[in-house]
């Protein structure tokens, strides 16, 4: 979907539609203004991603910028029905057409849409937040082989590293699908299309593996500090 480039669009068609301002709010829609003086929509001009649960309810919103603005993504705030840390986008659709053998967690909304049109249908994102130990138990649940696929930039290996402990950490064994620099998911398929996407899953890294992979080009292998 879209929002609209306008401070009060939302606010009018759902006041029009019969819910109270109160309401709104609490959904995180519309914010107070600083001077107390009315609302404003928190997402404009902005392409819109529904979050979807597993009963297929709407329980929150991303939306990226579609012009120079930041923050480049906006996610929804927690509130009664979405908690960012305990939901994985995407999971709506695993769970409707995966055989629950293996699943892909990705960074981003774009990543599971390019790989879900490319006849992968079992890739979830986590939700514009670090991820998290219930995100890790819902894997569990949803898949035998859990992959790991971040983009492949400094924030990305870490961010890697991180999902990693947090998954052994729920006793789990995940392996990493490992992209060319710069690359990530939705970049890569869309320009070598499936094929070449399962073969990087065929070549997946263990933890052990991605650690050494990681370590070998950050230090001097020849030298013996680096060896240490």
């Amino acid at each position: 979907g879209y929002a609209e480039d306008s401070w009060d669009g939302i606010y009018k068609y759902l006041k029009g539609k019969g819910y109270s301002k109160e309401d709104i709010e609490k959904s995180g829609l519309i914010g107070r203004r600083k001077d107390n003086t009315g609302y404003y929509d928190k997402f404009r001009n902005r392409l819109m991603f529904p979050i979807i649960d597993t009963k297929d309810r709407i329980i929150g919103f991303g939306g990226r910028i579609l012009d120079d603005g930041m923050p480049k993504y906006l996610n929804s705030q927690d509130t009664i029905v979405f908690t960012k840390g305990n939901n994985l986008y995407g999971l709506n659709l695993v769970r409707k057409h995966s055989n629950k053998k293996r699943i892909i967690l990705v960074e981003g909304y774009m990543d599971v849409i390019s790989l879900f049109n490319n006849g992968i249908n079992y890739s979830v994102a986590s939700l514009g937040t670090a991820f998290t130990q219930n995100q890790a138990k819902l894997l569990k649940r949803y898949g035998k082989e859990i992959y790991i696929c971040y983009d492949s930039d400094k924030a990305g290996i870490n961010a890697t590293i991180k999902a990693l402990n947090i998954l052994i950490g729920e006793k789990v064994e995940p392996k990493v699908i490992v992209l060319p620099w710069g690359q990530d998911p939705d970049d890569f398929i869309k320009a070598k299309g499936l094929k070449e996407f399962e073969r990087l899953l065929d070549k997946a890294l263990n933890n052990v593996e991605y650690k050494i992979f990681i370590n070998k080009q950050r230090y001097d292998l020849t030298d013996t500090e680096g060896k240490i």
